[in-house]
């Protein structure tokens, strides 16, 4: 995470140093070693270029959840930041581990009945404005009802991927442990991480996330949010 508020765990945690490896726009983490490459689709990207070229210890396992992670982080070579070195350095990683790759796929797609539910309540209670934003606010008290935790609405974003009535949608989750809301936030066209940024949050251009701590920011927040998609559509028809 580029942010300090976006990482889990680390309230009272004492640290002497920080060293940060990332792939997101660099924001407020600083250290004395600071490795960030908005190039990369992903972490997992860089530390295996990393290991291809030292020679630090990379075993099957490794390798196997390296490949995961660029996979999805990348969602599947979906996203714009994938690039010829991604694929370079997916093929090094292949040749070099002899990784089965088809077989890792399992851990990504295989899913438990509640979490397709869950799923599928997502897409039946998703409110879709007039402006093209698709957004949901799940309590607490749904995820408990569905045996699902916090972090499967993120999980599950990039299944919503293909509306053709939606160019930006966000999954708002509430954390009553935490006292604060989850966000993930996706696009097809509005740049939403400077959006994001203003709610304790940042990321890519068009996949963000943030923190929200009360009703009323959460509701500013979809505002702010609907009025982008708004303008988008209006500088999209006027290039027209």
């Amino acid at each position: 995470m580029p942010n300090l508020n976006r990482v889990d765990g680390i309230e009272n945690l004492e640290y002497k140093e920080i060293m940060k490896i990332d792939h997101h726009p660099a924001e407020d983490i600083k250290g004395p070693v600071d490795w960030t490459d908005e190039t990369s689709c992903s972490t997992c990207q860089m530390i295996a270029e990393l290991l291809l070229k030292t020679p630090l210890k990379l075993d099957t396992k490794i390798a196997g959840n390296l490949y995961l992670g660029i996979v999805s982080d990348s969602d599947r070579f979906l996203l714009s930041y994938t690039t010829n070195k991604t694929f370079q350095i997916v093929h090094d990683l292949i040749k070099v581990s002899k990784i089965d790759f088809t077989s890792l796929y399992n851990y990504l797609y295989d899913r438990s009945i509640d979490e397709v539910k869950f799923q599928g309540y997502i897409a039946i209670n998703m409110t879709v404005t007039e402006n093209g934003l698709g957004y949901i606010i799940i309590p607490s008290e749904v995820i408990k009802e569905y045996n699902v935790d916090l972090a499967t609405p993120a999980n599950l974003i990039n299944s919503f991927n293909f509306i053709r009535e939606v160019i930006v949608w966000t999954f708002i989750t509430e954390d009553v442990k935490n006292n604060v809301y989850k966000v993930s936030i996706r696009s097809h066209g509005p740049i939403i991480n400077e959006t994001a940024s203003k709610y304790n949050g940042g990321g890519h251009k068009y996949a963000s996330g943030a923190r929200i701590t009360s009703e009323e920011e959460v509701q500013a927040f979809i505002h702010d949010l609907d009025v982008l998609c708004e303008e988008y559509r209006r500088a999209s028809i006027s290039n027209i």
